[in-house]
């Protein structure tokens, strides 16, 4: 898996970066690397609680704000979790990176999984049916993405570098790298924000050039609804911007550990924010101040 490279924080982030690295420790560890060429699916069946909740590792989240179906992309696979018990969509994956176009199509890369006909590892492939089918797209083989956002002009991703693309069929990296932990972006517009150990970084160009943003909370995740942005540290922590990233005011938190992180813009020009941790997705009404979890709807 790739790895961020690591310099030493600024004194006044030395705490909140050890911090950071744990998370993103934890977080990428999830398993052991296949020796080159090797086959790593597995043959064990997607791990779900009792109430159907994946147990692997939660690496995405998309959800649909007009019918609040919330999907997330784990190590076993795809599952949709809007109803209680939760389901598997499609194939076994493990689903690395995972983003939504804004036309509703999926974006992923990662591992294979038990039955499925990918290269290990599967560098870019698409869903255009949400999930329930995979296409291979580039870099089969070649790329595990660990971090994709899609924006309005293409797709950033990053493999160990910084790549974009306009089609997902070829890859250009970027003059000026970073170590990127997570990418977040919205389909419409060109603002794509990258969390590193180091602080945040902002691209106003779909992820061409990036420049740090000074007095931003130290976050291990990000999300983008139009101009409206939520962000998590890694002690749960959620942050909002009214400005796509520039500015940030510090919310509520949420228990657990944190895994993905979605937001909507509401009319009233509040955010309703999505968290999914290792034991369900919170959802807050309010920027975050409160959450619940979504099961409670559907007791």
């Amino acid at each position: 898996m790739p790895r961020i490279h690591r310099s030493l924080p600024r004194p006044r982030r030395a705490a909140p970066a050890v911090v950071m690295t744990a998370a993103i420790l934890v977080v990428t560890a999830c398993s052991p690397q296949p020796p080159q060429g090797a086959n790593s699916a597995s043959t064990a069946a997607p791990s779900v609680s009792a109430e159907g909740y994946p147990t692997g590792h939660v690496h995405g989240m998309s959800v649909d704000p007009s019918t609040n179906r919330v999907l997330l992309a784990t190590h076993d696979g795809l599952f949709d979790v809007s109803e209680s018990p939760a389901s598997q969509i499609g194939p076994t994956i493990d689903l690395m990176g995972f983003t939504a176009a804004g036309n509703g199509d999926l974006y992923a890369s990662g591992h294979p999984g038990p039955g499925t006909d990918l290269p290990d590892p599967v560098g870019l492939i698409r869903s255009t049916d949400q999930g329930q089918t995979w296409q291979p797209l580039s870099r089969q083989g070649e790329s595990d993405f660990h971090a994709l956002a899609a924006t309005g002009a293409g797709i950033v991703g990053f493999d160990g570098q910084l790549q974009t693309s306009a089609e997902g069929a070829s890859w250009e990296p970027v003059d000026e790298q970073i170590p990127v932990f997570n990418l977040g972006a919205t389909a419409r517009d060109s603002v794509v924000l990258a969390t590193t150990e180091e602080g945040l970084q902002r691209s106003t160009d779909d992820g061409e050039t990036w420049a740090s943003v000074p007095g931003a909370p130290l976050l291990m995740l990000t999300a983008l609804s139009q101009g409206a942005t939520a962000g998590i540290t890694p002690e749960g922590q959620i942050h909002t911007s009214d400005d796509a990233g520039l500015t940030w005011t510090e919310q509520g938190t949420v228990p657990g550990q944190v895994a993905a992180i979605a937001t909507h813009l509401l009319k009233d020009s509040t955010q309703r924010i999505w968290v999914a941790t290792e034991n369900g997705v919170q959802v807050s009404n309010d920027n975050g101040q409160t959450f619940t979890d979504i099961r409670s709807s559907h007791q």
